[in-house]
């Protein structure tokens, strides 16, 4: 199941999408560009999001091993 930052990562790529797609019909490229950054910011708290949650798996199944 994602976590937060996976989720909110998720979130901020769909608005930078989003800006994206206005910024270019409204032909504003400080929209476009801004779209850019907030899909990048997103990609990049879905990956950190994701190496959070394999971590912790990790370590969960660490410790049912270390149970047995």
């Amino acid at each position: 199941m994602p976590n937060k930052d996976e989720v909110a990562g998720k979130v901020e790529q769909i608005k930078g999408k989003v800006k994206q797609a206005v910024g270019h019909a409204t032909d504003d490229p400080q929209l476009h560009d801004e779209g850019v950054a907030d899909e990048a910011s997103g990609e990049v708290r879905e990956g950190f999001g994701t190496v959070k949650r394999k971590v912790g798996e990790a370590v969960k199944d660490l410790g049912n091993a270390i149970k047995r």
